[in-house]
């Protein structure tokens, strides 16, 4: 959904913002080694949500079985990377903006804090020379025996370039009549020709790994994990552990179930006709289908309709296929088919009384091809659910197409995606994502999308968005009587923030009413290459029609905005034809902001009631309006419905003075580093 963008403001040189958190080497609290080569006494390692406190973002995001807890909050050999913001760093990338970065024969180890039988490892490692990813071991001990080697992999990582995007760190700029701001110019129309140093835009760094341990580890025991010495890998850089409980396998006897139709368990054999028959079976019995413990082989989609297909569960059942090249594309522009559970289109009346639950889907996408439908849900899915998935590497993990209602997707999980993490696109109807985890997608986390046909009574509650490498955390393009509730946003890295409401991509306008209701977000708000400014943590985007259907932000908490807490902006070539007014803020608590509280780039207007804020960096209203500054006062106004408290630097954040247009603006303000969160 990425397109080219103008700029929003008046074009400059860029600048660099020097109060940037710039990359520190530090030691983690739980110690680096001694200058005698022995390591410290181990000390308990943090469980962390967002890399905060759990108490700062209680009731907030989705519960999840497992525990997180940072690397660079463990006891290690290695070197602390971090904490750091800017894009296109290892750092920047990590949950809550640092790492630990292991040499061979350095290790980072972890003390469980529950008991636990599995562990998933957040990590990184370099990239091969020409592309293309490398694989290396990781050593993982648990009080110092049964040692397990995990192999890592980068093939599944590592970006360059332009949207959208390649795997080869050599290539020239794949768009270079785009204006970019590295050189601050449109290199084809520049002499001289600019030099674009490579790999240019590295980004997309970081990837997962599961593993069950064959047994139950008390709380206390000590995971270690090591690159061992001979490591192909130059470094290895892990970003954090989460340690969980693993249940018994789920066993459904009355079931079609798939090994009687030739499912080959142990991914040697395409599995994917013995899917079918055993769904074909199902539908005439009535019965559901079974996936037993294993890994099959599944390099298409299955198609489902009137069906349910039940896994033992996400650790035991894994649907894992290759990416195919297409002989000749697909009617609908694909050049390449994989693994994915796709209903019928909507076209011929998509499918219905679809559920799956219970197993992973483990895809082989590597590059960003937009008409590939390589996804691992897809089609028209209506009166369905989606419960209790594990979806990895495949282009997006749910992007359903509509028209089509009542789809729930809840209590899964989305990592390491290529695009978007879960898209309701065009004519989604009463449709629901509850308790979700997503974590590392290459676009938005989760996106409702009304392109040409309109949403409508569709929610996003619950879930948990960390960490999207582009894009937002939840976007919102249009639609009719849409809410986000309860939701958890951490550390958007670029082109985009926490939250977005956005009249572009040729969304359907606003309608009806938008609730965006007890949300957090955490680190968040980007710096906008594109526009050479930073992002608010919540931000209204005006760039194909105005916004003003009834907005309600509230009861929701912006913590450590690396820029704005809340952002209004028109694209700067309509700044003058559209507008965002019905925007209403009550009961806000705005904990640390790098600038304002509110950055104000569009015409129009928002009321405020019961915002809070502190360790606000700069003037709490930064009134730009649509930037023609008229002697009568901004074309923005601010205004006040009581009981907007505390501020920062600059005073109160919303003072009188500057009530309700009064000219404010700082193009690019400096950042002014707040302290981290704390309880309120």
């Amino acid at each position: 959904m990425r397109n080219t963008v103008s700029l929003s403001g008046r074009r400059r040189a860029p600048r660099v913002l020097a109060v940037l958190l710039a990359v520190a080497v530090v030691v983690g609290t739980g110690g680096a080694a001694s200058a005698h080569g022995r390591p410290p006494a181990p000390v308990p390692t943090p469980v962390t949500r967002a890399a905060l406190d759990p108490a700062l973002v209680s009731g907030r995001g989705a519960t999840v079985p497992f525990l997180e807890q940072e690397a660079e909050k463990a006891v290690t050999t290695g070197t602390v990377i971090g904490p750091d913001r800017t894009a296109y760093t290892l750092p920047a990338e990590a949950s809550g903006r640092s790492a630990v970065q292991l040499l061979p024969g350095q290790y980072v180890e972890f003390t469980l804090p529950k008991a636990a039988n599995a562990l998933t490892v957040r990590y990184s490692i370099p990239d091969s020379a020409t592309g293309g990813g490398i694989t290396a071991p990781l050593d993982v001990t648990v009080n110092g025996s049964g040692k397990r080697t995990m192999t890592l992999t980068s093939q599944y990582s590592w970006l360059y370039n332009q949207y959208p995007f390649t795997n080869d760190p050599n290539a020239g700029l794949l768009h270079p009549d785009w204006w970019i701001t590295e050189c601050g110019c449109v290199p084809a129309a520049t002499t001289p020709t600019p030099t674009i140093t490579t790999p240019f835009r590295p980004m997309h760094f970081y990837d997962e790994q599961r593993l069950l341990l064959g047994r139950t580890y008390p709380a206390g025991a000590k995971v270690r994990l090591t690159a061992p010495q001979g490591t192909n890998a130059a470094w290895t850089t892990i970003d954090l552990l989460d340690s969980e409980q693993v249940g018994l396998p789920h066993v459904r006897l009355k079931a079609a179930n798939v090994l009687l139709f030739g499912a080959d368990p142990s991914g040697r054999k395409d599995s994917a006709n013995a899917f079918d028959k055993a769904i074909a079976f199902a539908q005439k019995k009535d019965l559901p289908v079974y996936v037993p413990p294993g890994t099959y082989q599944v390099n298409r989609h299955i198609v489902v309709d009137d069906v349910t297909i039940e896994g033992a569960g996400s650790w035991y059942t894994i649907i894992r296929g290759k990416e195919v090249a297409l002989s000749t594309p697909a009617p609908d522009g694909s050049v390449h088919t994989g693994v994915g559970f796709y209903g019928k289109d909507a076209s011929v009346g998509g499918s219905s009384n679809v559920h799956l639950s219970g197993f992973a889907i483990v895809g082989d996408v590597r590059e960003r091809i937009d008409t590939d439908q390589v996804n691992g849900i897809g089609g028209a899915l209506s009166d369905s659910t989606i419960d209790g998935l594990y979806i990895q590497h495949t282009k997006v993990g749910v992007w359903v197409d509509g028209p089509m209602d009542n789809l729930v997707v809840k209590n899964s999980y989305v990592v390491d995606q290529i695009a978007d993490g879960l898209n309701f696109h065009t004519g989604v109807t009463n449709s629901v994502a509850s308790n979700n985890f997503v974590r590392n997608t290459g676009d938005d986390g989760l996106a409702m999308w009304a392109e040409k046909t309109t949403n409508a009574g569709n929610r996003f509650e619950n879930n948990t968005v960390q960490t999207p490498t582009l894009a937002n955390g939840i976007a919102i393009y249009g639609g009719h009587d849409t809410t986000l509730v309860g939701n958890l946003v951490a550390d958007p890295i670029r082109e985009g923030s926490g939250i977005q409401v956005g009249s572009r991509f040729g969304a359907e306008p606003f309608t009806g009413s938008l609730w965006i209701t007890d949300n957090t977000t955490v680190r968040a708000g980007t710096y906008e290459l594109n526009w050479n400014i930073g992002l608010g943590a919540i931000w209204f985007y005006a760039l194909q029609g105005n916004i003003d259907a009834d907005i309600q932000v509230v009861g929701d908490h912006f913590l450590d905005s690396t820029y704005n807490a809340i952002m209004v902006v028109a694209d700067w070539p309509v700044k003058d034809l559209y507008s965002v007014t019905n925007l209403h803020f009550k009961d806000i608590r705005v904990d640390g902001t790098g600038t304002s509280v509110l950055s104000a780039r569009a015409a129009g207007s928002a009321t405020f009631e019961n915002v809070d804020a502190r360790n606000v960096g700069a003037v709490g209203i930064n009134n730009c309006g649509s930037f023609n500054f008229p002697p009568t006062g901004s074309e923005w106004s601010s205004i006040d419905h009581g009981g907007n408290d505390g501020g920062g630097t600059t005073g109160p954040w919303f003072g009188s003075w500057q009530l309700p247009s009064t000219i404010t603006c700082d193009d690019r303000p400096p950042v002014v580093v707040p302290p981290a969160p704390s309880t309120w």
